[in-house]
């Protein structure tokens, strides 16, 4: 009852007024999800669908994961909380990074209501940054190479943004090597809960 009182919170926060679409904060949770994915921000087609990854980079990531949607977009068994909840709007390069205020006001209460997840799967710079602080040094692929995928609790991934198909071309190791422990890891959460 904590988390539905929560959620209603965040889903009713204002914070951010000024973002170019206005507040619209994205993220499903349930205390009986067993895998997290914590992004950057909703795209600003996500933040039109009203539903986060509802785009390329979900087909990507569900593709990556071995799950469909109906998995997916199950808040009992998939939470989904970006670093930020609401489409930050688009700067020189891309969209712009995620506010800090909103993982400054609501992650921390967020994920004490989520006591059964078996993983977090940490996506983009911001995300990994908050929840792999002793690998900030590390540049992205040096910190999904080293890292192992079948045994640790927060799994550092590449975004699966179409954007982003220079890098996947340049480390064929991570669709060799660790797609497929990560597809079993996700599996074995998802099975065991």
């Amino acid at each position: 009852m904590a988390l539905e009182a929560l959620l209603a919170e965040v889903r009713a926060c204002t914070i951010c007024t000024d973002l170019p679409l206005g507040p619209r904060p994205l993220l499903q949770a349930s205390s009986t999800a067993r895998i997290l994915i914590a992004g950057q921000a909703p795209g600003r087609i996500t933040h039109q669908k009203g539903r986060t990854f509802d785009d390329p980079s979900g087909e990507r990531l569900r593709a990556w994961l071995g799950i469909g949607r109906d998995i997916f977009y199950d808040e009992s068994r998939v939470a989904i909380m970006a670093m930020g909840f609401c489409y930050p709007g688009t700067g020189k390069g891309g969209d712009l990074p995620p506010r800090p205020a909103c993982a400054a006001t609501w992650r921390v209460r967020l994920l004490s209501e989520l006591p059964n997840l078996a993983v977090t799967l940490v996506i983009g710079q911001y995300a990994q940054a908050w929840h792999l602080p002793q690998d900030r040094d590390m540049n992205l692929t040096r910190r999904v190479r080293s890292q192992d995928v079948a045994a640790a609790s927060v799994i550092a991934l590449p975004h699966p943004s179409p954007r982003n198909g220079v890098w996947l071309k340049a480390n064929p190791w991570f669709a060799d090597e660790v797609l497929p422990v990560l597809r079993a890891r996700v599996s074995s959460a998802l099975n065991h809960g």
